[in-house]
This record gives structure tokens, C-alpha cells and sequence, in this order.
């Protein structure tokens, strides 16, 4: 079967690829099998160094990367740079930090020695979103590397050569052949692997409807694996927050990547007495922002992935004003391929697709509340459980009403993003389970008691 990568810029094939073969996976699967046992053996400094080198071949290789990534889904060139340089930053962090977050750690009990070990799994299953082709990769597999594990990636189909140069990346790093594979297959052909005995675990960065069939497919195998599904973020603004602040958070959240990232703000809770004003400078804003050709630097907006997700951000925005949303800015798909302007949706309301679902692109909604206990209740009014925002003048009073929101993540005064430092994932139908920091290298590992009477 033939797939086609088209440029969200142009409209034109960028790309064809085949799917594998049964036979092409099938060789795939074995020779993870087969590089296991050696890479679990090596020392953490061995495997170390490794990530190291592949933290320089990502340096090396960030403006090939860049170029492909904004090719296949439209990436800004200043933000595909960025992505880059956060992956080669994590390869180097797990490097430095595995060491102490996989020693053994003793426990005091009645017998000579206790202690807890960590070991890790076998080959592990990664299915990847288009939205960051690189980072979303290397969140999983600097941690999941270093703790001796394996890997296949099926990438999203529309970035098939984001998927192959990290192949190219890892293979100059030194990384032995089978430790990595790259699987371009289909979802029927995904479900198959996720059976097979050689893999042992899964992990699925995308929507809460693939979460659900691969999350189900991989529980009726008895696998373990970590769901990191869809977000519909909350950024609550109180009466007393620096509202210039404020505003250029709500901008770089909403906005950045076209809008389409999982812990993007989506839903502007803003307190009555302040939203006027708040509102008034975030359409101004927003408005400044240009929409155009990724691969240039005057672009501040990135057309969106693909034109079958922007026609389908506009049937919620359109179905949100036709239950009683006020379009202040945008609103309408632009002429070019795949882009859509920036959008704000002011009194949106409960029954509306801009309050009950994830708006996966640039089209912000404003919620307006009473005061901070409605405040809260409108954030937790959700099934996702991402991450979620506070703004306030009293950082005190922010972490006390961030403390409150049901979310993996909450930040007070700054917009939520990924460190490598914290564990990332949500709650609810966000997923489950932990991406990086010590919590992250641990998922698949098995955590080995070890008592000696």
C-alpha cells in the first residue's frame, strides 16, 4: 500500500512511502529480539555514552530535522530547531542522571538485606503522533534506552522521514542494530504487533479514541503501557493577575504549533470583573500573529498538519456558534492548503464542542466565572486531566487554586510545557501512567523486590 506525506503549506506530495510487508516486520521484530540481551547487559556507562553520541548526531543532523519536520506537518522552522535541541538536551540528562535514578535502593525490614532493583522489560512498542515527530520519540526513548529496553517506533503516517532520520540519527550515534526499529505499517498491522510475544509493552502518545483501542488490545495481552491521550487544558486567569503576562502566556499556549499540542491552553477561564480587559488584549494579540510558509522566519502562525484537521476544527467552531459562541477573531479557514487564522470564541458555554471537547488547533475559548471557586469548578468540568494553568498576582494564592485542578501538571504563572526534569501525563481520559524525569526511566521496568533473610 502507498501512502502520501503532503505539505500543509503547498498542498503538494512531499512523499510516498510503501507499508512493510508482513515479512519486513517480521525481521524487524527479530532482530529487537535478538539485540536485547547484549543491550540490557551493557553498563549504564556504555549505554551512556551512546546517548551521548546520539545527543551530538541530533545537533549534527537539527537542520535536516527541521527541514523535514516542517515538510511533513507544517512545524515552524524556529520551533522544529527548538524541538531538536530539546531532544539532544534529554539524551544527555538521562545520560547524567540514569545512574542514580536506577541504583538499588535499600529498604530496612528483618532480614540482612532488602532492597528494591530495577530491570528492564524486553522490546517496547512506541506509536507516535505527528504533532512533535521528534520529541514525542526521544521522550520515550532516552529513558526507555538507558534502562536497557529496546524499541520499535510506528510513527504517524504523515511523517514518515521524520521516523527514518532518527533511525539515520541513532544509527550514527552507534546505537547496535535492533536496539531501534522503525515499523511504517498500518493500524491493523499495529494490533498485530502489539500481540506479538516479542513485545512486551506499549506506549501511545495520541488521541483518546486510539488510546482506547490500543490501551485495550495491549490490557488483553497483559501488557503494560502508558496512554498519553488528549487534553483540553485549562488557563485560569484571576481578578488580580499581571494581565500583560497573562496575555503572552495565553498567545505562546494557544497559539504555539498551530495550536495542536495535547497541553496546549484551550479553555480561558477568566474572572468576570478582569475579562473584558483580558479579553480585549488577547484578540489584539492574537491578532498580530501571521499566518504563512513555516519555512519562513517572518511566519508567527504554522498552517495546521493536514487539511482534513482543519476542516474538522472548523465543525466544532462552527457548531460552537451555532449554540451561542461569539467569534471576536478568525473563525473561518484561510484560503492557503491547510491554515486556519488565529481564532478566539468568546461565552462559550456548556453544550458547546468548544467547552466539552479538545479543539486541536488554533482557536482559543473564553470561559467567563464569577470568581476562583467557580473558577475551579469550571477547570475541573472536563474529562481530560492533562495540565492546566493559574494566573495571579499572589503566587501563594495561584499554587493553592493550582493544587485543586485535576491534572498531571498544574503551573502557577507560566504556561505548561514538558521538562525533562518533571514526570509528564494526565489523569482522567488524558491517560495514564509517566513519561520522563526519575518516574518516566521506571514505567517499563520491572521493579524487582530482592530479600535476603
Amino acid at each position: 500500500m502507498t501512502v502520501e506525506t503532503i505539505n500543509p503549506a503547498t498542498g503538494q506530495v512531499e512523499y510516498r512511502h510503501e507499508l512493510m510487508t508482513d515479512a519486513q516486520v517480521e525481521a524487524v521484530l527479530a532482530a529487537a529480539q535478538s539485540a536485547f540481551p547484549a543491550w540490557a547487559q551493557r553498563t549504564l556507562e556504555s549505554r551512556g555514552g551512546v546517548l551521548r553520541a546520539t545527543g551530538a548526531s541530533l545537533r549534527r543532523h537539527r537542520e535536516d530535522l527541521q527541514r523535514t519536520m516542517t515538510a511533513e506537518m507544517g512545524k515552524l522552522r524556529r520551533e522544529a530547531l527548538a524541538e531538536v535541541d530539546k531532544c539532544a538536551d534529554a539524551c544527555d540528562y538521562y545520560a547524567a542522571q540514569a545512574a542514580a535514578y536506577l541504583a538499588d535502593q535499600a529498604i530496612a525490614t528483618e532480614g540482612q538485606r532488602s532492597y528494591v532493583r530495577f530491570e528492564p522489560l524486553g522490546c517496547v512498542l512506541a506509536v507516535m503522533p505527528w504533532n512533535f515527530p521528534v520529541w514525542q520519540v526521544f521522550r520515550f526513548l532516552a529513558p526507555a534506552f538507558m534502562a536497557g529496553n529496546v524499541a520499535v517506533l510506528k510513527h504517524a503516517s504523515n511523517v514518515p522521514r521524520c521516523a527514518d532520520l532518527i533511525a539515520r540519527v541513532l544509527e550514527e550515534a552507534g546505537l547496535p542494530e535492533g536496539v531501534f526499529g522503525v515499523l511504517h505499517i498500518d493500524n491493523e498491522q499495529a494490533a498485530g504487533v502489539i500481540r506479538d510475544p516479542r513485545v512486551v509493552a506499549v506506549t501511545l502518545t495520541g488521541s483518546e479514541r486510539a488510546g482506547r483501542s490500543i490501551a485495550g488490545n495491549a490490557g488483553a495481552q497483559l501488557k503494560k503501557c502508558v496512554m498519553e491521550l488528549g487534553g483540553s487544558d485549562a488557563f485560569v486567569v484571576l481578578e488580580d493577575a499581571d494581565l500583560d503576562k497573562a496575555v503572552a502566556g495565553a498567545v505562546a499556549s494557544r497559539f504555539g504549533n498551530a495550536g495542536q499540542t495535547c497541553i496546549a491552553a484551550k479553555r480561558f477561564i477568566v474572572v468576570e470583573t478582569i475579562a473584558e480587559a483580558f479579553t480585549r488584549r488577547f484578540v489584539e494579540a492574537a491578532a498580530k500573529l501571521r499566518l504563512g510558509d513555516p519555512a519562513h522566519d517572518a511566519t508567527t502562525l504554522a498552517p495546521m498538519a493536514r487539511q482534513d484537521l482543519r476542516d474538522e476544527l472548523h465543525r466544532q467552531v462552527q457548531a460552537s456558534i451555532a449554540k451561542g459562541a461569539r467569534p471576536l477573531l478568525g473563525c473561518a479557514p484561510d484560503a492557503s492548503y491547510a491554515g486556519y487564522p488565529a481564532s478566539i470564541l468568546d461565552a462559550v458555554a456548556p453544550g458547546m464542542p468548544a467547552y466539552e471537547e479538545e479543539l486541536f488547533g488554533p482557536v482559543a475559548s473564553i470561559l467567563r466565572v464569577r470568581d476562583e471557586a467557580e473558577a475551579v469548578r469550571v477547570a475541573n468540568d472536563t474529562t481530560y486531566g492533562l495540565g492546566g494553568s493559574v494566573w495571579s498576582g499572589d503566587a501563594a494564592r495561584g499554587e493553592r487554586v493550582a493544587r485543586q485542578l485535576q491534572v498531571g501538571a498544574a503551573f502557577v504563572n507560566a504556561i505548561v510545557r514538558s521538562d525533562v526534569r518533571l514526570p509528564f501525563g494526565g489523569t482522567k481520559r488524558s491517560g495514564f501512567g509517566r513519561e520522563l524525569a526519575e518516574h518516566g526511566i521506571h514505567e517499563f521496568m520491572n521493579i524487582k523486590s530482592v530479600y535476603v533473610a
